[in-house]
């Protein structure tokens, strides 16, 4: 992550931080809060890659020197990075210990230190206790980065002593953009985004042959709706059911099946780039000639009603059946 990018996606954040540095004036210690994938982590790497790299561009730290490297692995001298021990539920006193330890020595290499602590909120009591008197008394040169995902689980004292940068949920499509990077499947993209709108469980859908083949088995299930309903009851029987064969899948499914109708509506009201599956453009396009915009509305209402069937725990099998009869009335 560079600047730019952190400007597209947090846009407060980056002015903040970036006219701090510009400045020379840091707070001593910030409290990175938000929902998980939403870019604290890279922000707390970010700034600290660009107050220790060699050659910083206009963009930010360089990633290729020496310091960026070794921060970017982890075995920076002067950046220590605090997390629950592997298998730990909890950040324990003796881990900020350790900490406030290397806080009395001056940095190594750059007169600097740099201490991120993950899962902030994970800190024990006693931990918490202990931080604050870093907090209070900051030592020349050190900043502290403190990232949760439940700033309510921290103490009132340590909140109050630190600078707030709240992150805000991305938009799906910065969340396209960062899996783009990623190398995720481009047809995976936009329908696990529209799920989720959250770059983990985005990304963790995308490596998953389930959640591809229940994309797979959805558009097929729209083509044998548009050509037959004799067509389209035997496959729900067959296929579609034994791949969604819990509530959790069949709630995928349905919302993918939503998305289709979606795209039709898009496609009516000339809003291409909203359109989820894009690869399908002509089979979209096909169907939109032979059915309206109320139709598609409706089919979108039923959707939404075979949604809170599923909700109310009503078979799976039952929901499909009853919604893909409805749909089918409702093409014609």
């Amino acid at each position: 992550m560079d600047w730019r990018e952190l400007s597209k996606q947090q846009q407060t954040v980056a002015k903040v931080l970036r006219h701090a540095i510009t400045r020379k004036e840091l707070a001593h210690a910030y409290l990175l809060e938000g929902p998980k994938g939403t870019g604290k982590h890279q922000t707390a790497m970010l700034v600290t890659q660009t107050l220790f790299c060699e050659s910083p561009t206009e963009q930010g730290p360089c990633m290729e020197c020496r310091n960026c490297r070794r921060i970017g692995s982890g075995n920076h001298p002067d950046v220590i990075w605090v997390a629950p021990e592997e298998g730990a539920a909890s950040i324990k006193k003796e881990q900020i210990a350790y900490l406030m330890k290397e806080f009395a020595y001056r940095g190594v290499e750059s007169g600097r230190k740099v201490f991120i602590i993950e899962q902030a909120e994970k800190m024990t009591a006693q931990a918490e206790n202990s931080l604050l008197k870093f907090i209070e008394e900051p030592h020349p040169g050190t900043l502290a980065f403190l990232v949760t995902e439940h700033i309510h689980q921290l103490l009132d004292t340590i909140i109050s002593r630190c600078q707030v940068l709240t992150f805000v949920p991305l938009s799906d499509r910065a969340l396209e953009e960062r899996m783009t990077q990623d190398g995720l499947p481009r047809q995976l993209l936009k329908p696990a985004a529209a799920l989720t709108h959250d770059y983990e469980e985005a990304s963790r859908l995308c490596k998953e042959e389930w959640f591809a083949e229940a994309r797979s088995q959805v558009l097929q299930l729209m083509q044998r709706l548009y050509k037959s309903l004799e067509s389209a009851l035997p496959y729900i029987y067959e296929k579609f059911t034994p791949n969604f064969d819990n509530t959790q899948k069949m709630a995928v499914g349905l919302d993918l099946m939503l998305f289709w109708y979606r795209d039709l509506l898009s496609l009516h009201l000339n809003r291409q780039e909203e359109i989820v599956y894009e690869d399908q453009m002509d089979a979209l396009k096909e169907q939109m000639l032979s059915r309206s915009s109320d139709q598609t509305i409706r089919a979108m209402s039923l959707i939404l009603d075979a949604r809170r069937q599923l909700d109310a725990h009503v078979n799976g099998v039952s929901v499909m059946e009853r919604l893909v009869i409805r749909l089918g009335g409702s093409h014609k």
